[in-house]
This record gives C-alpha cells, structure tokens and sequence, in this order.
C-alpha cells in the first residue's frame, strides 16, 4: 500500500527486516520490555495468517479476514512472505503523526513501499550466519523440515541492500542484540 505523497509525520517507522531465524523478535521483544517506560516508542502487534505461537508476537487472522481487513484499510502496509499475509496495523498512521517511533518486524520487500508511504525511515537489518539461524528455526519448532529449509534458503529480489540504514549483527547472546537495537532506537532523531 503507498500513497502519492509521503505522510509527514514527527515520528520514525523503524522497519526491522532480515532473514528467518536471525531473531527479529526476540531483538524486538526485548527491546520493548527494556522501553517500555518510554513513551517516545512503540511496538505495534503484526497481523499474520498463521494461528498464534508462542514464538513470535501477533494477531492471527485467517486468509478470507485477512483480506477483508486490508479492503477495508485497516493495514498501513501488506506483504506476502513463506505463503502467509502479513499487515501492520493503520492506527500506526497515527502515532507516527504524533511523534512516536513505531518499531515493527517487516519483510525485506516492503523498504520502498514504506519509504513511498512514510517521510522518514529506518531500515535496520538483522543478521547472523546460517549455522545459526538454522539452529534458531530449528529450535523454535514451527515449521517441519522442508518449510525449515525454504526459510533459509529465501531471497528477496525487492530487498536492496544499499537501502539498509543500520546493521546489527545478532550472531552473540541476546542481550548483546537488544542492547544494540535499544541504542540505535534512542539515538534515532526526536520528532521534527
């Protein structure tokens, strides 16, 4: 979804991309218990059709409301990623109007769409080695092994790398990624 002209707004839509198993949401998870307190920030809950699981934190919607919704505007932006749909929330529309820093779990394909939608972005890969995030997928248990596969092995031709604002490398302990995704959320500029 795009419109003619960015939406101004005071706030930022932090986009946190990358491929499975590279701990998008724990990053993210973690960062929102460390923020919490922080009113400048906020962690918007995904829509996806997939049933809940105690992986990953989002509404669940089967395929026919899924598509409903999106008709009737209640996303701000769709993509298609593993065979499912995914829908970030309109209201985030709202507090990016009014200052806040969104910060949501996004498909690599979506940078220029948002950027399209939204007048400013930040676009944060997370990365680590495949050894890892192959054990990551497995552990995690919500997929069988070829679904497994399929996610390691995933490009994304929409993905420009040179779009990418910030790397961070999520490949240590955990702590280490979330304490480097909170720094680079505080330091991103107050709203304008």
């Amino acid at each position: 979804m795009s419109r003619e002209m960015p939406q101004s707004g005071a706030g930022t839509l932090v986009l946190v991309v990358g491929a499975s198993g590279v701990g998008k949401d724990a990053l993210i998870a973690g960062a929102r218990t460390m923020l919490m307190h922080d009113s400048r920030f906020a962690f918007p809950e995904r829509t996806i059709t997939r049933p809940a699981h105690a992986a990953e934190h989002h509404a669940s919607l089967s395929e026919a409301d899924f598509s409903a919704a999106a008709r009737e505007g209640r996303f701000a932006l769709t993509w298609e990623a593993h065979g499912l749909q995914y829908g970030v929330p309109a209201n985030v529309d709202k507090m990016i109007a009014s200052g806040q820093t969104i910060v949501v779990n996004a498909s690599r394909s979506i940078g220029a769409a948002a950027r399209e939608r939204y007048s400013r972005v930040c676009f944060i890969l997370i990365e680590c080695p495949l050894d890892v995030r192959a054990a990551r997928l497995a552990q995690r248990g919500r997929e069988d092994g070829a679904a497994v596969e399929a996610r390691l092995t995933r490009r994304v031709a929409e993905f420009d790398p040179t779009d990418v604002d910030v790397r961070i490398d999520n490949s240590g302990a955990l702590k280490d990624g979330v304490r480097a995704l909170v720094e680079v959320l505080k330091s991103l500029p107050e709203s304008i």
